[in-house]
């Protein structure tokens, strides 16, 4: 929102409420609650046409009328807090109904305006009120989403740690991580894992098919054939999701998180069906041999 100016997106179908807003939110100049700003308005009548400005423009606040000729009662908020998830949404009622405040609130609502009672100051204090509420909400969101973001990391750390002793024994059979024997090769794998994650978003988004599984079976099979161990495939995704996650929005990185979690489990599925292959294949010369010499 710049400094000076608030956009208002008034979605009301009845003329009267449209002229008092209008006329109200006109009047901030003389209001001290104001503190310079304006208050430009975008009016629609119906819920179709609300969510056509919303992909038209940048709004700073809502004011919703709940029954609408296309969208009636609480519905109407759900429908419209779906398109609009960051923005403060302030619902308008006839008259105090403690019953429907509360489910507003609890259906996504950041306030509401009792249109009988209203003026100027009550308008702009609402307002200014509800976009306090919604950046409170989304700090929180964003703080719990980093600890849960941190958790994840910490789980896989965890999980690389706990494969450490197994990583011993196999360096007494000359096996190393990969990181450590072929680092450039590490280096590969996890550029081609990177790129994957960014295709298998794009993927889901945009309703394209990349053959996501395809390419991870290849990958996996890559994995096997340098006898690359489960470890190996978590310290990729964990190097992965670290980089990607950096500079990014929180809603950025934790789309990268649930999309990696569903790769990585892939992967794994691929790496261990190699293994299976290879060793039955093994399995199978051995007895072919056994036959061969009694």
């Amino acid at each position: 929102m710049p400094n000076d100016t608030c956009h208002v997106l008034l979605i009301e179908d009845k003329l009267e409420n449209i002229e008092l807003l209008q006329d109200l939110l006109s009047r901030s100049e003389h209001s001290s609650l104001a503190k310079g700003l304006t208050f430009p308005i975008t009016s629609a009548t119906t819920l179709t046409e609300s969510l056509k400005s919303l992909e038209a423009q940048k709004f700073d606040v809502i004011l919703l009328d709940l029954d609408l000729p296309d969208s009636q009662g609480l519905d109407t908020l759900i429908k419209l807090r779906g398109k609009a998830a960051n923005i403060p949404i302030i619902v308008e009622m006839d008259e105090q109904r403690e019953g429907k405040v509360v489910e507003s609130f609890q259906l996504g609502a950041d306030g509401y305006l009792q249109i009988k009672t209203l003026d100027s100051n009550l308008l702009i204090h609402e307002i200014r009120l509800s976009i306090e509420r919604q950046k409170y909400r989304a700090k929180i969101n964003k703080q719990q989403e980093e600890m849960r973001q941190a958790q994840e990391f910490a789980d896989l750390d965890d999980l690389i740690k706990a494969s450490r002793e197994t990583s011993v024994t196999a360096r007494l059979f000359g096996a190393y991580p990969l990181k450590e024997s072929l680092p450039d090769v590490f280096m590969e794998l996890t550029e081609a894992y990177g790129k994957l994650l960014e295709l298998s978003l794009e993927q889901r988004m945009f309703k394209v098919d990349y053959n996501i599984s395809e390419q991870l079976r290849i990958l996996g099979d890559k994995l096997g054939f340098l006898k690359a161990s489960p470890r190996d495939a978590i310290e990729i995704h964990t190097k992965v999701l670290k980089e990607k996650s950096q500079d990014v929005t929180v809603a950025k990185a934790q789309a990268y998180v649930a999309e990696g979690r569903l790769m990585i489990l892939e992967l794994m599925g691929y790496l261990a069906s190699f293994y299976r292959k290879y060793y039955i294949g093994l399995s199978n010369i051995n007895l072919s041999i056994r036959k061969d010499y009694p």
